[in-house]
């Protein structure tokens, strides 16, 4: 009775130390950590990963068996102000990006200052135009106006005629259109040039060799020319003929 006792005993000990045995070698073997950062990466490690330690990790054996996981070591308060760093960090990067983007689409649109003044000078064209344009129309209705004004003079100290009164009328709409026409006109010239001035520097610095990317942001720049600038329209009584 006592041996066979004794044989049972070993047996125990025996396994118990292979278990023992076994459980050390599952906690030696080497393990990967892996998780997906706010931005979208997903990271792998053999230790816990610092960028996620606001969010769940994976441990995984080396041949991908899923064996635990690590929680977040984070506080809730935490948790969100890595995450708005995150998102800076993330806007911040695509910025740079973006940056980089638009350098390397104006050298290739501009390799240099005669095809950027061929540029400015299509710009203008239109505007260039409109303003010749205006500055006839004034001529015209400047002549048009001469005849108007001496019939006017037969009615001194009296109303004038009703037809003679709505055809000053249009004269002066028709003047006031055009002033104001002029004066958009040239402030579209003014903003044209600042565009093309602002962006010339800028190449300037990148024909030099700065790279694409590292100047700073143009504060205030104003925003590309428009394709075409409508010619100034004549009112309404001018088309129907009435002047």
């Amino acid at each position: 009775m006592s041996h066979r006792f004794e044989s049972i005993t070993r047996s125990l000990i025996t396994a118990a130390l292979l278990c023992a045995g076994m459980l050390s070698n599952v906690d030696a073997a080497p393990k990967v950590y892996t998780c997906v950062t706010a931005n979208g990466r997903t990271l792998t490690s053999d230790r816990p990963i610092v960028e996620c330690l606001d969010r769940e990790q994976r441990i995984l054996a080396p041949d991908g068996t899923l064996q635990g996981f690590v929680p977040p070591s984070l506080t809730a308060d935490e948790r969100a102000e890595r995450e708005n760093r995150d998102r800076q960090l993330a806007a911040a990067r695509q910025m740079k990006a973006e940056a980089v983007k638009r350098d390397r689409s104006l050298v290739m649109r501009f390799p240099d200052a005669d095809s950027h003044q061929k540029a400015r000078e299509a710009a203008l064209t239109n505007l260039q135009i409109a303003m010749r344009a205006s500055e006839q129309r004034q001529r015209e209705l400047a002549n048009e106006r001469k005849p108007l004004l001496s019939e006017a003079e037969f009615y001194a100290g009296k109303a004038l005629p009703a037809k003679l009164r709505e055809q000053l009328d249009a004269n002066d709409a028709a003047m006031a259109a055009q002033r104001d026409a002029q004066v958009n006109q040239k402030a579209e010239l003014e903003r044209i040039n600042s565009y093309f001035d602002i962006e010339l520097e800028r190449l300037k610095r990148l024909w030099a060799g700065a790279a694409p990317g590292s100047l700073e942001p143009i504060a205030d720049a104003p925003v590309p020319p428009a394709k075409a600038v409508a010619l100034p329209a004549k009112p309404a009584a001018v088309r129907s003929g009435k002047l």
